[in-house]
């Protein structure tokens, strides 16, 4: 047995996708000029504030750790990093756009004609909160999962519908668009992210109680192989199993494919646990400043009034 730092005879390429840097790297760049040079040609727009660009900056690194660094092919031997992959991009990097991205970039993306019935769902909030959870758990059907993971279109094109329904399932909780458009108050905001966490349980679940490995593209040689060529060069990995190097993802590592699908379910339960945690703690926070803001504006109306009548009292005295 060889440890995971054989991944690195899959090549550069394949372990530092230089691709999907350039992909990041457009992303970052095409962010930058709207922000800070082009904001003026958008309705409402304003400077670019530095919190937003480190929360940005942050994410595409992210981005490109999870998809472009070596943990994209350990997602494909382990599933644990899979899982991973998943918590990080969907629960993390997702709400992070809504910190990220200026509020007149928002209203002038959810305005758009398409993107706008995109998001008009997220007016009833249930119906997002299901749908990206009902999808993530027909994703991890053993198999969906090992169907999409031996199709690289298929496979992307998932993970970016996903990645879209999970923009608009924090929609309801983040966006600054518009005042109206804010559609729960501080208590829902926190019964909808329990909601969340509720909702993909069962799935985590499923994947840590099961008793025998679930998924082929993680046990079976021939599956695993389709699989790997969504992120190794074919003439790499045909020459390493020509010459007989690797068969299967049990070449990198000694964990159990039971032990390594148990440590996904744990890795997605816990990572969940900690992103939530600080989003009810950002909702509860901004809930009970809200709340200080209006008793304080009342306050402030009712010594305004009653000085006024006393003035009046005053004056007719």
């Amino acid at each position: 047995m060889e440890n995971l730092s054989s991944i690195s005879i899959f090549g550069f390429i394949a372990n530092w996708s230089p691709y999907f840097l350039a992909f990041t790297v457009f992303l970052t760049v095409v962010y930058f000029l709207i922000t800070k040079k082009w904001y003026d040609n958008f309705e409402g727009g304003r400077p670019l504030r530095n919190k937003e660009a480190m929360i940005f900056l942050t994410s595409m690194i992210l981005l490109y750790a999870m998809y472009g660094s070596p943990v994209d092919i350990l997602s494909h031997i382990l599933f644990s990093f899979h899982m991973l992959q998943m918590a990080v991009v969907f629960l993390l990097i997702a709400p992070l756009m809504y910190f990220a991205i200026p509020e007149y970039l928002w209203k002038h993306f959810v305005g758009l004609p398409v993107v706008k019935q995109f998001f008009a769902i997220a007016k009833k909030p249930l119906i997002p909160l299901i749908l990206f959870n009902g999808i993530f758990s027909i994703y991890h059907l053993p198999i969906v999962l090992d169907f999409l993971k031996q199709s690289g279109m298929l496979h992307s094109a998932f993970n970016v519908m996903l990645f879209a329904l999970a923009l608009l399932m924090f929609y309801p909780i983040f966006n600054k668009v518009e005042p109206q458009e804010r559609h729960m108050g501080g208590l829902f905001k926190l019964l909808y992210i329990f909601g969340i966490g509720a909702l993909l349980t069962p799935a985590c679940g499923l994947i840590i109680f099961a008793e025998q490995p679930l998924y082929q593209t993680y046990t079976d040689g021939d599956a695993w192989l389709a699989a790997m060529e969504l992120c190794v060069p074919s003439g790499v990995l045909d020459g390493l199993t020509g010459q007989g190097l690797i068969s299967g993802p049990e070449y990198f590592t000694n964990t159990t494919p039971i032990m390594d699908q148990q440590t996904g379910g744990i890795i997605m339960k816990v990572l969940q646990e900690v992103f939530f945690g600080f989003m009810l703690g950002y909702i509860f926070f901004n809930w009970y400043r809200n709340e200080r803001k209006d008793e304080d504006e009342v306050t402030r109306r009712s010594v305004e009034e009653a000085r006024l009548q006393k003035e009046l009292f005053n004056q007719y005295r």
